[in-house]
């Protein structure tokens, strides 16, 4: 699976005024009319257990310049109350609390609409809510490591 390139995304979700996330390239689109989204998320991980406590969740889709919060979220021990001071992560919330990443270059506000298990993940459909889209490039993974978009493919 290294082999596919893929984006990088927080998955944000406030519990108790707090803010927990994960990070997760396992992200996709789809469905257009309803607008859905599916993140498939380790059933070991703390924001496995937060997804189905509260049913409404933010994706952040990451910027280039913004490594640094993937590789944060992406540590099993991390805890939330660092994420400001070790990662430069600052966050803004909906007008349903949800945490939504300053920089990002792309936030979906999602509700959860189906879960389904499949091995040692749950793939999760969230019907999308809200978009807020800026411009930049996109944080990409590929073989074990972090990318940036290069030169165009010429036609």
């Amino acid at each position: 699976m290294g082999r596919f390139a893929t984006g990088v995304t927080i998955v944000t979700v406030d519990l108790d005024g707090e803010v927990h996330g994960m990070t997760a390239n396992a992200f996709a689109s789809v469905s257009l009319d309803p607008m859905l989204v599916l993140v498939c998320v380790d059933h070991a991980t703390r924001t496995h257990a937060h997804l189905h406590a509260r049913k409404r969740f933010g994706i952040n889709v990451l910027c280039e310049t913004q490594r640094a919060i993937s590789e944060y979220y992406a540590r099993p021990e991390r805890t939330h109350e660092h994420a400001e001071v070790e990662a430069g992560a600052l966050f803004d919330r909906t007008k349903h609390g949800t945490p939504m990443l300053h920089g990002a270059l792309a936030y979906l506000e999602c509700r959860l609409h189906s879960a389904q298990v499949a091995g040692d993940h749950t793939i999760f459909i969230a019907e999308v809510e809200d978009v807020v889209a800026r411009e930049g490039d996109p944080l990409l993974f590929f073989r074990g490591k972090y990318r940036k978009v290069g030169e165009d493919v010429e036609t």
